[in-house]
């Protein structure tokens, strides 16, 4: 078996495949359990139903990270906790009657870390698509599919019947043979398979035999498997634990319709990582020092904290001709509103700065309805826009009502709201807000792996730190240790 990442080996494969292949349709095809799916969480459910049913504690304490069999192999876990025989027969008889109920199926089906996201990413590729073929019987179908697709509704994944292959006979007979079959069936149908993710080493080495020009990268979900590891063809299959977007997506195969933002640029060091990279917009923080009346970049209030004598700080208007300079976008992050806007606006226009690459971003307490009227009127072609975590409860529990106050701000001239990545259920807030035609934006992402997630949503725009080290990027929590650094970006074709 060859010894690389296999997620980063993937990502070099498909650019591969997609360049020899410009005008086909690739495919990609995944197994479900054990590949997709943990199917420990799916061994725990219904053992603790065993309990609950029958009065009994067996299970009580189990928890997945405490099972390491196969599904196929609960009597060797049974064993393993010193429960009598005749008490075993009963609960295997439970388990093997009730695991592929459509209760089990619906409510104990969990996917491995970031395997959905692996397979958004390949769902929105140009002319590329993800196939399901799995050792499951046909009678599954429906309630895998809608088990998967209640699992994926939050990703933004969807999977139908056209991209399902599933066994065509019973239960656990000729699995191999089956995802041969279930590969030839896509091939047959149009599809250039370019690679096959699955756990069990017979299923691969079934694949490659049909493979003899090793044409189709297989990859070994190295998780919990019944085969023998022995029978993996070693010359054509990677193995991996962890589905790593950061493996997966680099820098120049992000979307581009997604704007990006790099937060924080309130000192020399992060403005000049921000000048040295490709992102265009740049945020900077607002305030007016009551005392001299200057607009100065500061993230904490002046109540709060107040300037210290050897305090160093930027004035805004020099940030701003910088950023012109360099034809990027400013995004001013408005910490007071009132006499604070009126400077501002005076601040760009003398500049020069083009309202179309102009970005305003405040609380609506503090600027209000007059504030937000004001920067929409003077500047129509800018990007207005406030933070929505406060209305999550009510898109949610009354839809009907933040709909209502989106359409309130919108009138006065916001065109853009802000998520942040930590509000509870923000995948299903932003989902309803992109149904309604809002543009997002997303803010507060933490680090590569959260980015490349929120990317995935394929939001209006993300404000991140951009400190990436992975992607030789440095923005705020380590410019100030880089800020002698000669930087530049070098992006490897």
């Amino acid at each position: 078996m060859i010894s690389k990442n296999w997620m980063r080996e993937l990502a070099s494969y498909y650019e591969r495949m997609r360049h020899a292949y410009p005008e086909e349709k690739l495919i990609i095809l995944f197994d479900i359990d054990g590949t997709i799916l943990d199917m420990r969480h799916m061994m725990l459910h219904v053992l603790q139903a065993y309990d609950f049913k029958n009065g009994t504690n067996y299970f009580h304490h189990l928890k997945v990270a405490d099972i390491t069999v196969h599904e196929n192999h609960v009597d060797r876990l049974l064993e393993d906790l010193h429960i009598s025989s005749q008490e075993q027969e009963k609960i295997m008889s439970w388990y093997v009657e009730q695991r592929w109920s459509h209760i089990a199926i619906l409510e104990s089906h969990h996917p491995y870390r970031g395997v959905m996201e692996v397979i958004r990413w390949f769902q929105f590729q140009p002319d590329t698509y993800v196939g399901l073929n799995t050792g499951r019987p046909n009678s599954l179908r429906e309630d895998t599919l809608r088990s998967l697709n209640k699992i994926g509704k939050e990703y933004r994944v969807q999977f139908t019947s056209e991209y399902l292959y599933m066994n065509p006979l019973e239960w656990e007979e000729k699995v191999a043979n089956s995802k041969a079959d279930g590969v030839e069936h896509f091939q047959k149908a149009g599809y250039r398979v370019f690679s096959v993710v699955d756990n069990e080493p017979d299923n691969l080495k079934a694949i490659s035999k049909i493979d003899p020009k090793n044409e189709i990268l297989l990859l070994h979900a190295d998780t919990i498997f019944e085969s023998k590891r022995t029978k993996i063809p070693h010359h054509s299959v990677l193995k991996g634990k962890e589905y790593d977007l950061t493996e997966l997506i680099t820098e120049k195969t992000i979307p581009g319709r997604v704007q990006l933002v790099w937060h924080g640029i309130n000192d020399e060091a992060n403005l000049r990582q921000f000048l040295a990279s490709d992102i265009f917009w740049g945020e900077i923080d607002v305030r007016r020092e009551p005392i001299s009346d200057k607009l100065l970049l500061r993230h904490d209030s002046f109540e709060e904290s107040p300037l210290q004598e050897d305090e160093e700080f930027h004035l805004v208007g020099e940030f701003l001709k910088k950023i012109k300079k360099h034809e990027r976008g400013a995004k001013l992050d408005l910490k007071e509103g009132g006499v604070t806007i009126d400077r501002v606006l005076d601040e760009v226009e003398s500049i020069g700065f083009n309202a179309s690459n102009l970005w305003f971003n405040g609380n609506v307490e503090r600027l209000q309805e007059e504030g937000f009227r004001k920067l929409s009127e003077r500047l129509s072609s800018a990007v207005l826009q406030c933070p929505a975590d406060f209305l999550a409860p009510l898109v949610l529990g009354a839809p009907d009502k933040a709909k209502e106050i989106f359409d309130m701000f919108s009138d006065w001239g916001i065109n853009r709201f802000s998520l942040n990545w930590k509000t509870p259920n923000k995948r299903e807030i932003f989902d309803q807000m992109d149904h309604w035609g809002f543009e997002v934006n997303i803010y507060n992402v933490p680090d590569l792996e959260a980015f490349l997630q929120a990317i995935l949503l394929l939001p209006r725009s993300i404000t991140s730190d951009f400190n990436f080290p992975k992607w030789h990027y440095y923005g705020r929590g380590s410019g100030e240790k880089l800020a002698r650094i000669e930087y530049k970006i070098e992006v490897t074709s």
